[in-house]
């Protein structure tokens, strides 16, 4: 899937990932797309109800081989 920017969080545990990610899609413009790669899964509750509670949307999510992938677009503010 498309992305405009990368995140790599693997060997981070939690918060970390979502706090990263919140770094990093703060950088990006409105509609940019962050793909985020970490193997943590508590990161799988976290980004959904990050996207949930904000005006971001999470537009991929999947896990594989106890990898997990997010691409994540920036709402507008």
């Amino acid at each position: 899937m498309h992305h405009d920017d990368m995140l790599d969080a693997t060997g981070l545990t939690c918060p970390m990932p979502l706090l990263k990610m919140k770094l990093q899609l703060k950088a990006l413009s409105p509609d940019q797309i962050l793909h985020v790669i970490a193997t943590d899964s508590g990161s799988w509750k976290d980004f959904h109800k990050f996207a949930e509670i904000t005006n971001n949307e999470l537009l991929k999510a999947e896990e594989v081989d106890g990898q997990y992938q997010y691409w994540i677009k920036k709402g507008t503010q």
